[in-house]
């Protein structure tokens, strides 16, 4: 069991969650069950997973959530692509929420390898 508040990737997710939500606050107000909502359901759970796999038990449990984290991370970034395609937000508006969620992604597939490393190096035993 790990503190999510202790990963830096925690604080980014965190961060692009409240991006997300002042990014889709410019969108038209008959898009906040559509676009919008899927958009902050996603941004949320990229930093609620990585929290749920910080609780978890085992390394192969916090890996399984990251991924899921990473999928979300991957779906928020098509989704900010849908965005700007409908003209619900231009490249400047939407730029800094793509280069965080660029970021998370890297960091979580970063902390996956490394969590998966950890887990393979022999346990000290004294």
């Amino acid at each position: 069991m790990q503190n999510p508040k202790n990963l830096l990737v925690s604080a980014r997710a965190l961060q692009l969650a409240a991006d997300t939500y002042r990014l889709t606050r410019l969108f038209p107000a008959d898009e906040r069950f559509g676009l919008m909502a899927q958009m902050r359901r996603a941004a949320v759970s990229i930093g609620s997973n990585i929290a749920e796999g910080c609780g978890r038990s085992s390394d192969k449990e916090l890996v399984a959530f990251l991924h899921i984290a990473l999928g979300s991370a991957s779906e928020l970034r098509f989704q900010i692509d849908v965005a700007k395609t409908l003209d619900f937000a231009n490249a400047e508006q939407a730029s800094p929420s793509e280069d965080l969620v660029n970021e998370v992604m890297r960091m979580l597939s970063r902390l996956i390898v490394a969590v998966k490393a950890r887990s393979k190096r022999p346990r000290d035993r004294s």
